[in-house]
């Protein structure tokens, strides 16, 4: 007869083991029910006089900002996902020109805040080549500012996977693009993947900032309603709201591909 103590409701299962519905959503119950407690006395310490009726005449102001942030977000989470695939191969390449480029690239963006970036892309490149449209010139900072950390990601995922494991594909008679496929893209996703998220989910946030060149996104439309209404916590609370609610799908997306990425060694 087992001696082993069944495992409580607030314990992980070990590695390996099933991790039970019940106990799971029991947990992030008490903790929503916590942090509501404490928004709720320290509003209540503020004794703030709520004003959601001038803030409600905006609503679609602010559902317009909204949709905007998804499609700005969107459109540069694809762009920047190529570039940042393209980034990391050219790093690994045998073409010096192409490292270099590579290098150069990665290092001048992580090196240089996405405010100053938004405003040089925008009023120098953008206006030189001929670029008018704000969501667009929007959308394509976006892309190569995020595309710049995807690349050193995704190559330090590439580089993380052993010289063993490119020789065996060899040794298979796999060509470079099947052992890329069978061989190291598994176990770089695996890698990489936490990273990238977070990645992704910063780059939803950081669209924000395009409220500098005039683009009506969701903050800048939290700012209009915040100077009609002087009401600066009804504007803001659904601003916060409205990002977890873009960020949190992109979250749990992340977690349930890393789930299916796993694998025993």
């Amino acid at each position: 007869m087992s001696t082993q103590p069944a495992a409580s409701w607030w314990l992980v299962p070990r590695s390996g083991g099933a991790d039970a519905a019940g106990p799971r959503l029991l947990t992030w119950g008490l903790l929503f029910i916590l942090l509501a407690g404490v928004f709720t006395a320290a509003f209540a310490a503020l004794d703030y006089r709520w004003n959601w009726p001038a803030v409600w005449r905006y609503r679609d102001g602010l559902l317009r900002g909204w949709l905007t942030t998804i499609a700005l977000s969107l459109a540069a989470l694809a762009l920047s996902g190529l570039l940042g695939v393209a980034g990391a191969l050219a790093a690994r390449s045998r073409v010096r020109l192409l490292r270099a480029a590579a290098r150069l690239y990665v290092e001048l963006i992580r090196g240089t805040p996405l405010l100053v970036q938004i405003l040089v892309f925008f009023y120098v490149v953008a206006d030189a080549a001929g670029v008018q449209d704000r969501h667009v010139a929007g959308t394509l900072i976006l892309a190569v500012f995020s595309g710049a950390y995807l690349a050193e990601i995704l190559r330090a995922g590439l580089d993380g996977v052993g010289r063993t494991q490119w020789e065996t594909a060899r040794a298979l008679g796999l060509t470079t693009a099947q052992t890329y496929r069978h061989v190291v893209v598994p176990q770089a996703l695996r890698q990489t993947l936490p990273p990238v998220a977070g990645q992704l989910v910063s780059l939803v946030k950081d669209s924000s900032l395009l409220s500098v060149i005039g683009i009506r996104e969701f903050t800048l439309s939290a700012q209009q309603v915040n100077a009609q209404t002087y009401s600066t916590l009804e504007a803001y609370l659904p601003l916060a709201l409205g990002y977890v609610a873009l960020t949190l799908p992109v979250s749990l997306w992340a977690r349930r591909l890393e789930r299916r990425a796993q694998y025993d060694t």
